[in-house]
C-alpha cells in the first residue's frame, strides 16, 4: 500500500501538556478553577445546544462566557 503524504496542521505557539513541568500544569488548573468559580465559563448545555444545531436551517450561534 502507498504512503499518503499527511497535511500539515497548523497548531498555535502553546506548550502541549507533555511539555509543560508539574508546577506549570499545577498553575493552569488552579486558574482555571479560579475562572470556574468566578462564573467565566460556558456551560456543557450552552455548548451542547450548539453542537446540535449545526447543519439545521438556523444554526445558533457560538455560546458565550456566562452561556
Amino acid at each position: 500500500m502507498a504512503e499518503r503524504d499527511t497535511p500539515k496542521v497548523d497548531w498555535p505557539d502553546e506548550p502541549g501538556i507533555f511539555d509543560l513541568s508539574d508546577d506549570e500544569l499545577r498553575a493552569r488548573d488552579e486558574h482555571a478553577m479560579c475562572e470556574v468559580r468566578a462564573g467565566r465559563f460556558i456551560s456543557n448545555e450552552a455548548v451542547i445546544a450548539w453542537l446540535a444545531s449545526w447543519g439545521t436551517d438556523h444554526p445558533l450561534p457560538r455560546p458565550q462566557v456566562g452561556d
